[in-house]
């Protein structure tokens, strides 16, 4: 059994997941297909970019930043969600194989697919146009308990810092309504806390001035390495457009 499970690898799932496991829950993302982030030829409008990034690297790096903080990840579509006498279960269908997974908690950040929550009774779904959408509260609870939504199946807009925002959002309610003790995930320079008379508040941390420059060395060799060449995947053009240009080709 896992702490957190998060249905959906895109940017709201993965930020979703980096705030869990940093707060000290057991967290597994569970991803199919690919997110719709890889559509876009160039990502102009994310803060600390300021001459853009490629969407591809930026997605490619908010997944490294996951798995250095212990995110595990499993490949496979889920198909069905229930309640379980202790926590959610979660049926996973992969390549070869089908499992159903227990957890305590279940983020769905699985834009746009959300056949697996058609069945639930407590969890209210909204249709717009050829869209579904979660219904949440002001803090991406929905009504079944264990359950939250974040990023576009929630109804939150297209663009990456939003859907960004809205999984560390959900995920800091989910802390919140867990047993893990948390006030800030926050890293300190070393006194911050202590030297005010201070205990080190739940997910927060000090650092002495030699960890912080090791840090910050491994952090620039890691961004030197990814950006030292061109990306090699293209964008991913929309489905419809694929078809049209096949229609014509054919």
């Amino acid at each position: 059994m896992t702490d957190v499970l998060v249905i959906g690898g895109g940017v709201a799932g993965l930020t979703a997941s980096i705030f869990t496991a940093r707060a000290g829950l057991d967290t597994l993302v569970v991803s199919h297909g690919e997110s719709i982030l890889k559509r876009n030829s160039h990502l102009e409008n994310v803060p600390g970019f300021p001459a853009g990034v490629n969407a591809r690297l930026f997605l490619e790096l908010t997944r490294e930043q996951a798995e250095r903080n212990g995110v595990s990840f499993r490949e496979g579509r889920v198909s069905d969600l229930s309640s379980g006498e202790e926590g959610l279960l979660v049926r996973v269908e992969g390549a070869d194989s089908e499992e159903t997974l227990s957890t305590e908690y279940a983020i769905a950040a699985s834009w746009s697919d959300s056949d697996y929550l058609d069945d639930i009774e407590e969890v209210g779904l909204t249709k717009r146009g050829s869209k579904v959408y979660v219904d949440i509260d002001d803090f991406g609870r929905t009504g079944l308990d264990g359950l939250y939504a974040a990023g576009r199946i929630a109804e939150k807009a297209h663009q990456t810092v939003v859907c960004a925002g809205h999984g560390s959002e959900v995920a800091l309610t989910l802390i919140d309504d867990s047993d893990v003790p948390f006030y800030h995930d926050w890293v300190a320079p070393e006194g911050y806390f202590t030297e005010r008379g201070r205990e080190v508040p739940p997910g927060c941390e000090e650092i002495t001035e030699e960890e912080r420059r090791e840090r910050e060395a491994a952090s620039r060799e890691v961004m030197r390495e990814a950006f030292a060449e061109p990306h090699p995947e293209e964008p991913t053009q929309h489905p419809s457009v694929v078809a049209a240009r096949e229609e014509d080709e054919g």
